[in-house]
């Protein structure tokens, strides 16, 4: 069924992106799945390398943080034994946000992410949310995403 979803929303997976440093990309714990702050990558590539509200605008933040979802769920498929339909609810994101001093839409930059869940998985991917600003993020990305999901153990 979310299968499904994804071919009519016209998305496609990117496979996992291995960590970056020492952590791994989720942890069970229970029936809750934690998933590690993913940068927005496509098929090993990097996108959307610097800050937003100076080298991208609220709309390209939306697209980096929509990528970033895109690879939330590749890791939390792997940790589902490839079946998204085991996933009970969204019930967190959290986004980080590489802006400018100025900026002040953080949370509009992480609807990005948060309406995938919501297109994705209708009313379970309804969240709680953070959207923070700081002044730089790792590999200089415009954005970062980790979430917490409740999945069918």
């Amino acid at each position: 069924m979310i299968e499904q979803r994804l071919r009519e929303l016209g998305l496609d997976l990117p496979p996992p992106s291995p960590p970056a440093a020492t952590y791994d990309p989720y942890v069970k714990a229970g029936f809750l799945v934690f998933v590690s702050g993913q940068l927005p990558v496509w098929k090993g590539d990097l996108k959307y390398v610097g800050k937003v509200g100076l080298a991208f605008s609220i709309e390209d933040g939306q697209e980096a943080a929509r990528l970033c979802a895109l690879n939330i769920l590749t890791q939390l498929k792997v940790a589902c034994e490839g079946d998204l339909n085991r996933v009970m609810r969204c019930v967190r994101l959290g986004g980080f946000v590489n802006a400018t001093d100025d900026f002040k839409d953080h949370s509009k930059v992480m609807n990005g992410a948060s309406e995938l869940m919501i297109a994705l998985f209708g009313e379970k991917g309804r969240h709680a949310r953070v959207a923070v600003g700081v002044n730089a993020l790792p590999l200089g990305v415009a954005v970062e995403v980790d979430a917490i999901f409740e999945v069918d153990m």
